[in-house]
Parts: C-alpha cells; sequence; structure tokens
C-alpha cells in the first residue's frame, strides 16, 4: 500500500496514482496537508511546471 512521503500515512493506490509525481512520489495527503494544496500541485504537474 503507497504511503505519504511527508508524514508516513497509507494512501489509495487510486490516490497515489492521481497525486504521485512522475517519480511515484507522494509529497503530501489528506492527512497533512489541505485539499487546496493538493489540488493545486496536481494542478501545475498537469501543466508541466
Amino acid at each position: 500500500m503507497p504511503k505519504c512521503d511527508h508524514c508516513g500515512a497509507h494512501v489509495s493506490e487510486q490516490f497515489a496514482r492521481v497525486f504521485a509525481d512522475k517519480h511515484g512520489k507522494i509529497h503530501a495527503c489528506i492527512s497533512c496537508s489541505a485539499n487546496a494544496g493538493i489540488a493545486e500541485a496536481a494542478k501545475e504537474r498537469a501543466h508541466g511546471t
């Protein structure tokens, strides 16, 4: 089961598929980051920045 690289909390496979970076690292999860921050990070990755 994947886990957050920041706090170590377990996350779902679906969460990891959506929010992990291109190296598979999950920099923040629901437990340690605001939803707005996660959405913003995903948006930036989608635009290639």
